[in-house]
């Protein structure tokens, strides 16, 4: 214990920010605060391999396009396709287009698998000289509520380190380190279970023209592309389910059905799991000198896509809240950080609770009843025929702007 204390004590570092997690939230706290000015050390517990490879939401909305494009790292980081705005939902086979382009000026969504953006914020990270140190387990937090914690970890080969910093950003997700270093009271956690699971399943097969959620009597269904050649599936089913009891020949049955797709072209399954839809808030999203990013301080329902976009508006609102408070002095922003997330993320909570409910309740109404179900296509029936009702669920998919001033240009 002597020699653990001594070495630690011998060889400390020291920056201004400590991020846990190179996720996209993590990546994109560190290179703004990059194109800040301001020096930050990522500490990440998996291999680079293994991050870059992590399969998951597919689309870069219009608003967190424009955030990157103000920073001037849109082209640097964005890969893909830009989305066109239509979205496809089909009833009972019937195809009715959704278009989630509002009419504001920019540049518009992209169509940008997590692994795409992870891989190129990593690359623009470490040409712009950051610092991401990968394998960095038993990372611990302490002294967050003095002036300089000190987040501790062990490398790769087992060594023992310690950082003193003035701030840590935890973006490490929901079963992270970082929310866990707060003690139990100082955060309020809002749970919800829909009570709803979906079959995940990714397969080298044709993409869709355009992302399709479909609505039929056997349930939910959707694809989305995935890159040109590969395409990432869903389907609804019990939330206790189990992925072996979905055989291959099980999986297109069901899609062929439920998309009213009978000729739908088939492919080898690469992945398939089952998660259950669930929503969780944590209130504040701050303790001290931590600020939670992204999924470390709420999960939403994929219904949406608002999940990653919420972590990369939690990410440019932190950044800017920090780049205040070192270059000028002003820490307004870091002690509205919460509420100003917050705004933003009860926001999407709503609209994907809706959307969760409308196209679940519409389609089987085994769980949901027949008066559900009737207010469901109601919804539904409303979205495709009054400009008013599209309009405001293209503003809610693109983004909504709550007018958060982007305050002077990164320097």
């Amino acid at each position: 214990m002597a020699d653990t204390v001594r070495e630690l004590s011998e060889s400390p570092e020291s920056t201004t920010v400590v991020v846990i997690g190179a996720g996209p939230a993590g990546l994109t706290v560190a290179n703004l605060l990059r194109r800040s000015g301001i020096d930050c050390v990522v500490l990440e517990r998996q291999t680079r391999e293994y991050v870059a490879q992590r399969q998951r939401a597919g689309i870069v909305e219009t608003r967190a396009v424009r955030m990157f494009d103000s920073w001037g790292l849109a082209d640097r980081v964005l890969g893909g396709v830009p989305h066109d705005g239509i979205l496809e939902l089909r009833v009972d086979g019937e195809t009715h287009l959704v278009n989630d382009y509002d009419g504001s000026e920019g540049p518009t969504a992209r169509l940008c698998p997590q692994q795409m953006l992870v891989q190129k914020l990593t690359a623009a990270y470490l040409e712009d000289g950051g610092d991401l140190r990968f394998e960095a387990a038993d990372v611990s937090l302490h002294d967050l509520t003095d002036d300089r914690p000190t987040v501790r970890y062990r490398t790769a080969d087992g060594g023992l380190r310690a950082i003193t910093c003035s701030f840590v950003a935890g973006c490490d997700g929901d079963h992270g380190i970082s929310r866990t270093a707060v003690p139990d009271g100082a955060l309020t956690p809002y749970a919800f279970d829909h009570g709803i699971g979906w079959l995940t399943v990714m397969a080298d097969a044709p993409p869709p023209a355009h992302p399709l959620l479909a609505v039929s009597p056997q349930g939910f269904a959707a694809h989305f592309p995935r890159g040109p050649y590969a395409s990432r599936y869903y389907l609804q089913c019990p939330p206790d389910d189990r992925p072996d009891a979905w055989s291959d020949a099980r999986v297109w049955d069901a899609l062929r059905t439920r998309l009213g797709d009978p000729a739908l072209v088939s492919g080898p399954i690469t992945d398939r799991e089952i998660f259950r839809l669930r929503s969780l808030v944590h209130d504040p999203m701050q303790y001290g000198r931590l600020f939670l990013v992204g999924d470390a301080a709420h999960i939403v329902s994929p219904m949406g896509g608002k999940g990653m976009n919420l972590a990369l508006y939690d990410a440019d609102l932190l950044a800017r809240a920090v780049r205040d408070a070192v270059h000028d002095g002003d820490d307004t922003a870091l002690r509205s950080y919460s509420q100003r997330c917050l705004r933003r993320v009860w926001s999407d909570q709503e609209f994907s609770q809706w959307m969760t409910r409308m196209l679940h309740d519409a389609g089987d109404a085994t769980n949901s009843g027949p008066f559900h179900r009737s207010l469901a296509r109601a919804r539904l029936d409303r979205l495709f025929t009054s400009p008013g009702a599209a309009g405001a669920f293209s503003e809610l998919m693109t983004g909504m702007d709550f007018g958060e001033d982007a305050g002077p240009q990164p320097r």
